[in-house]
């Protein structure tokens, strides 16, 4: 148990980092109806600055075409992709990959969808396709909109999955020859990297040393990071330890820790990747546990760095071919058909979070409105793998300022079994397919519990005793009661006891409302009710 005074004044403002960027699939997935009904879903729930993805350049949105040895640049995909996030409130960080076929130096390529990861066979060429782009969508969006969007070269170059043999002296050519062209445009652009995976810290010095040296523009820098172990292959899934959650907050401080000293200390640090486990079919991303585990990542990371994209904002997404369940351990915040995860509600309660941060803990954050709301985010902690099994029950519980004479709370809880669709699918026998009326069951399962009741306030504060279930996040909101006057209404007639908060006057205003109508004669007596209708507690 913990047991936390809240301090009244605020340690400073609520930093928007954990909710500046967001993960999807390869762009060419949004152009789909699920796709984009999930991200308006997610734009009205959460509200994501930008929204990041991968194969901007490869072959399915069709931007570098040639015909009979002519060379056109067709963005008929990627303004239709552009276009709808920006409706939806959201920019894009920029990510340039994968290779065009007709510009690559070779065959090898990742994921079912076949992302070509060779260097370019013409640096030239690709140059001018990059100046092609960066040009149209200053030319349709203005410059000082995308001015605004951080341009990433590349994803995990470290890695021979994403980039040929991880060739790191071809990778630093290859974003030289990115950098320099996106700065011949414009100055004001912003242009970044090495978007590095964990476990390749190693790349950081030779990355500061090549691009000092040869005064290559760097505005940020970007890495990812997940805390899984090896995969463990079932039919159609994975299964991977954990690293215990602190694991993952580190490796969020490792760019700054590896590059104090260089010419790149103190850029802006983006981590664009990051989740519990990196493969889009481990059950992991489906539960209450992967909620609770990163609760402390979410609420904590947000002083560590400039962003820390979550990946990845819905199931829409084949890098392992098409899903074959709608549970089947996506990435996604939401399932397919706008289902959402555990995960998804603990975003949702971030973005309800108010401005001010009153307290941080180990299982705890709180905040406060400059209305007096104050809200409270806790969670059941969790180890990974080593940490062995949760306890049934956590207790928090939190003396918070509260303006006022009264106040109302209202509670929001996600654990193994309210708020929580991937537990019902279970129950309803993990079906693949749902028909129509499953998936209106699991919607209503997808809802966190929610409670609510008065408060008085004595001496500034409301005491919230917290008692959260296993893999338990929750999500408190306390409002500074004004209690308004209704002459004559008394529920009581209605509802019958003694609970003053079924009188419409106010206490003590004299005016009980007690008598019955037109007799002038008081009403029967109510047990604890006293003469002016008040409590007599």
């Amino acid at each position: 148990m913990s047991h936390v005074v809240v301090p009244a004044e605020p340690l400073g403002r609520l930093s928007e980092s954990w909710r500046h960027c967001v993960g999807t699939g390869r762009l060419n997935l949004a152009l789909r109806a699920d796709h984009q009904e999930s991200l308006a879903l997610v734009q009205r729930d959460i509200g994501f600055r930008y929204v990041r993805g991968h194969g901007l350049l490869s072959d399915d949105m069709g931007v570098h075409r040639v015909s009979r040895g002519e060379t056109r640049y067709s963005f008929t995909y990627l303004d239709q992709v552009f276009d709808r996030f920006l409706e939806l409130g959201i920019r894009p960080f920029v990510e340039l990959g994968f290779m065009p076929t007709a510009l690559a130096s070779g065959e090898d390529t990742v994921f079912w969808w076949k992302g070509n990861i060779t260097p370019p066979r013409d640096q030239a060429e690709w140059a001018a396709l990059v100046r092609a782009v960066v040009a149209h969508l200053i030319d349709r969006y203005g410059l000082d909109e995308v001015r605004a969007w951080p341009i990433e070269v590349w994803n995990e170059p470290n890695l021979t999955h994403f980039w040929k043999d991880a060739d790191q002296r071809a990778y630093f050519r290859l974003y030289e020859t990115t950098a320099r062209a996106i700065k011949d445009l414009d100055a004001g652009l912003q242009v970044g990297g090495p978007a590095i995976s964990p476990g390749s810290d190693e790349w950081w010095a030779p990355f500061a040393e090549f691009v000092t040296s040869r005064d290559v523009p760097v505005d940020f820098v970007s890495r990812h990071a997940y805390t899984s172990g090896p995969a463990q292959h079932v039919p159609f899934g994975t299964y991977q330890e954990l690293l215990p959650p602190r694991a993952l907050l580190e490796q969020f401080e490792a760019p700054r820790r590896h590059l104090a000293g260089t010419a790149l200390a103190g850029l802006p640090v983006h981590i664009t990747e990051f989740n519990t486990s990196y493969r889009p079919d481990n059950p992991i991303h489906d539960t209450a546990y992967n909620a609770a585990y990163l609760a402390p990542v979410v609420a904590g990371g947000t002083e560590l760095v400039d962003s820390y994209s979550y990946w990845t904002f819905c199931d829409v997404f084949e890098e392992e071919n098409v899903p074959t369940s709608l549970f089947h351990g996506g990435f996604g915040l939401l399932t397919h058909r706008q289902l959402p995860k555990p995960t998804y509600h603990l975003y949702a309660f971030m973005a309800r979070m108010g401005a001010h941060v009153l307290a941080r803990g180990e299982d705890h954050l709180v905040c406060r409105d400059d209305d007096g709301r104050v809200t409270a985010l806790a969670w059941q902690p969790v180890g990974g793998s080593e940490g062995g099994a949760a306890p049934g029950r956590h207790t928090v519980r939190l003396s918070v300022p509260v303006p006022g004479e009264r106040a109302f709370s209202r509670r929001e809880r996600v654990n193994e079994h309210d708020g929580n669709a991937f537990a019902a699918w279970r129950e309803l026998g993990r079906p693949r397919s749902p028909g129509a009326r499953e998936l209106a069951v699991l919607r209503d399962c997808a809802r966190p519990a929610v409670e609510h009741r008065a408060h008085a306030v004595e001496g500034g504060r409301v005491l919230l005793d917290l008692a959260l279930s296993r893999h338990e996040v929750t999500f408190v909101e306390v409002l500074p009661v004004r209690p308004e006057e209704h002459p004559g209404l008394d529920d009581r007639r209605l509802l019958g006891g003694s609970d003053d908060r079924l009188v419409g006057d106010l206490p003590g205003s004299g005016s009980s409302g007690v008598g019955l109508p037109g007799s002038g004669l008081p009403g029967p007596a109510l047990p604890g009710v006293g003469p002016s209708g008040s409590g007599s507690s």
